[in-house]
């Protein structure tokens, strides 16, 4: 039942979404194929989900066998393995567990990263689960299985060295597989060069072919976001942002000294689906160095955290625009003993963005820690962006640098 069935007993254990046309055969897949196997599919689809369930359904139906679970960072590890964790303690597995073995299945670990089951019986010393970000060491680590998920994501997409990073980690876990092993990869795809190209073909489902989503909820995904990201997301396609202003990835650093005694510039959203844009910037030499984030928020909301940064880049006045709130941004800054510059803006949004962001844009170094989300909005950015929010602030940061002068 549990190989036949595989979307039966994701239902039994609460995921009432999974469906036996769809999710039934992508487990069975994961659980009954030989070779290694790509997944590609849209956001929304639950695909981690179903790997959820294949995790908890290999630890108890192959305890001979040792897995290593793979995502981006530890943290999205976590979230995963303790809902594995939650699988095999509730009463479906342990029922099941019974019916297999004539015993109750117990968690002698489980932790954030790693379980072990008490039907396993393997006689290395690994855990039975084993859960990694990509930064982690795979130094003298082995496995039967490895699931990599999601371990491309939007960082991969703005940064090219992030791409080689990714493709070189993927490489290295064919040495990390035991002989006869295989592994299994889950996502979606950001960019032409991604480590996606060096995995075995994929199996795509994209937003059209598995009925999850209804048009309403498309068109309310196209209206959210750039056409490249719901191209990659939804669409499992690259396209490149058209008439894009900025189509090189931009440099990246370390050192967050090289932003000391830079500036900064807020581009604040108070209503509405815009963003709150926060850039710092330094200029040395040739080069600008920006840190850069956004949030989907009211300014007052993410005040202290934007304060915070600007301290701990050492990043003062901060520039922001008295156009469209009469100067009440500046006096709660002010209030909060920020040093402040307000400014009238006078320029046209698309004619500052083209002149002094695209100018620099190929002497611009990025802080790393810097939101991919704020680069990406640059980087889909031309006339009829639906958000201009990060090139606004970035583009008000060049022009202070670039100029020398106050705004």
């Amino acid at each position: 039942m549990m190989l036949e069935y595989p979307a039966l007993i994701g239902r039994m254990v609460g995921f009432d979404r999974l469906r036996d046309d769809l999710h039934g055969e992508w487990l069975k897949s994961m659980l009954l194929g030989v070779d290694d196997m790509t997944l590609q599919s849209h956001r929304g689809s639950y695909k981690t989900t179903c790997l959820s369930v294949a995790l908890a359904t290999m630890l108890l139906l192959w305890p001979d066998k040792n897995v290593i679970f793979m995502r981006k960072t530890d943290a999205d590890v976590v979230e995963v393995v303790k809902q594995v964790q939650g699988i095999l303690s509730g009463d479906v597995y342990g029922g099941l567990s019974r019916e297999i073995y004539g015993s109750s299945l117990t968690l002698p670990q489980a932790t954030g990263t790693q379980i072990t089951t008490s039907v396993y019986c393997a006689p290395r010393g690994a855990s039975q689960l084993l859960g990694i970000g990509i930064g982690g060491s795979l130094t003298g680590k082995h496995a039967d299985v490895i699931i990599t998920d999601d371990i491309i994501n939007l960082t991969d997409r703005v940064s090219r060295a992030e791409r080689m990073r990714t493709r070189s980690i993927y490489q290295e876990l064919q040495n990390v597989r035991n002989p006869g092993g295989r592994i299994i990869n889950t996502g979606t795809p950001w960019h032409p060069e991604d480590a996606f190209g060096i995995m075995p073909p994929a199996v795509r489902y994209d937003c059209y072919s598995t009925g999850l989503l209804t048009e309403d909820k498309l068109a309310q995904l196209r209206r959210s976001m750039a056409p490249s990201l719901f191209a990659a997301n939804y669409e499992l396609r690259h396209i490149a942002a058209e008439n894009a202003l900025f189509a090189t990835d931009p440099g990246t650093t370390d050192n967050a000294a090289m932003l000391w005694d830079g500036v900064a510039h807020i581009d604040a959203a108070y209503e509405g689906e815009d963003y709150t844009a926060l850039t710092c910037g330094r200029r040395i030499g040739g080069k600008l160095y920006l840190y850069g984030r956004i949030w989907r928020a009211h300014v007052d909301t993410v005040m202290d955290a934007i304060l915070a940064d600007c301290d701990r880049l050492r990043c003062a006045p901060i520039y922001c625009e008295t156009n469209g709130d009469k100067g009440y941004l500046a006096r709660e800054m002010r209030a909060r003993g920020a040093a402040v510059r307000p400014y009238s803006e006078k320029m046209n949004k698309y004619y500052k963005i083209s002149t002094f962001l695209r100018k620099w844009w190929g002497n611009v170094v990025f802080l790393a820690g810097t939101d991919p989300a704020y680069i990406a909005q640059i980087m889909d950015y031309n006339e009829q962006a639906e958000h201009d929010d990060a090139p606004d602030s970035a583009a008000c940061i060049c022009r202070v640098l670039d100029r020398k002068v106050d705004l």
